[in-house]
């Protein structure tokens, strides 16, 4: 592999795990991991305000971890696809091991 190619492939990485490295953006992520839900349902069952849950969700959506879909007047959000599903087992295994 190129060198500059390497590095760009490890400096998107490193963004893509910057994503996780933010609790609220992770809790919004678990939440999705289980069922595909609107802003509102995020912000009461994560108690954070609905602003916040839409600011963590643009970020969210920026790094392509989660999409939404319209319906009606209201976006319903769920994981991107089965890598964020499959990079959230894996860390959640990883921490179990070291508990």
């Amino acid at each position: 592999m190129e060198r500059t190619e390497e590095t760009k492939k490890i400096s998107a990485m490193a963004e893509l795990f910057k994503l996780f490295g933010d609790e609220s953006r992770l809790r919004i992520l678990f939440a999705l991991k289980e069922q595909e839900l609107c802003v509102d349902e995020l912000a009461e069952a994560l108690s954070m305000s609905q602003s916040a849950v839409s600011h963590q969700l643009r970020i969210l959506k920026g790094g392509k971890l989660v999409q939404g879909s319209r319906d009606g007047k209201r976006i319903i959000y769920s994981l991107a696809d089965d890598h964020v599903y499959t990079i959230i087992a894996q860390g959640t295994e990883h921490v179990e091991e070291s508990m």
